[in-house]
């Protein structure tokens, strides 16, 4: 197994575009040690759509903590947010 695939987790941001998705998203990541490898947003209508390629290996609190964490920030902007590993992520969209 790829050994950067473990430490590698997919996060997609959805909801009603506003000011403040990016920067909320990216702060909380950061104060967790979390290292964003790749980014691509888009609007669809008014839809905001984000999905983050990020690298956990320096992350100071457990997965579960981390996925909790952002389940809360998810809550307090208002935006429906995913976390998953990439090798799950990759083996669910693979057929």
């Amino acid at each position: 197994m790829d050994l950067n695939k473990e430490n590698q987790v997919i996060i997609t941001v959805t909801g009603k575009d506003k000011v403040g998705i990016v920067a909320s998203v990216s702060n909380a990541l950061a104060q967790s040690g979390v290292n964003i490898e790749d980014i691509k947003q888009t609007i669809m209508q008014d839809s905001f759509v984000m999905i983050m390629l990020c690298d956990i290996k320096g992350m100071g609190i457990t997965f579960k903590e981390f996925k909790e964490k952002m389940l809360l920030l998810s809550e307090e902007i208002g935006m429906e947010i995913w976390v998953q590993k990439k090798d799950i992520f990759d083996k669910m969209h693979t057929i």
